[in-house]
């Protein structure tokens, strides 16, 4: 019993991590997104506002990955502490049988990714 709870409150810190580093990234969207404001109230061409409209987009797209990453964070988090009331459920199942790692580490590698192209974009038109 003490194994399963030393394991559940490991799972427990990677999921508060794992939310508090989408908060994160999530500010870190709006922060970019008013950047882009920033170049849209200039009067640049089309060369910067193509890109420009596909950031924005793609912003949006992110947002959402977020918003659900921090959702299926929040439920796992309930189930962890419903564990110690219902003794029937083996949490440590659902989430070896979960991908969300998986869908975090590909969601910050898109991430990573979109910060690089957008900070280049910035480096051009700001």
């Amino acid at each position: 019993m003490e194994t399963k709870i030393l394991h559940l409150s490991d799972l427990k810190f990677n999921l508060e991590t794992w939310r508090r580093e989408l908060k994160f990234h999530a500010n870190e969207m709006d922060i970019f997104e008013q950047r882009l404001e920033d170049i849209a109230s200039r009067e640049f061409n089309n060369k910067a506002l193509v890109p420009l409209e596909n950031f924005q987009n793609r912003i949006l797209l992110e947002k959402d990955a977020i918003s659900k990453l921090k959702h299926r964070c929040k439920s796992k988090i309930k189930k962890i502490k419903s564990e110690d009331s219902d003794e029937n459920i083996d949490i440590t199942q659902q989430f070896n049988k979960s991908t969300l790692r998986e869908d975090m580490r590909t969601f910050l590698k898109m991430h990573y990714e979109l910060k690089e192209e957008m900070m280049d974009y910035f480096l051009e038109w700001l």
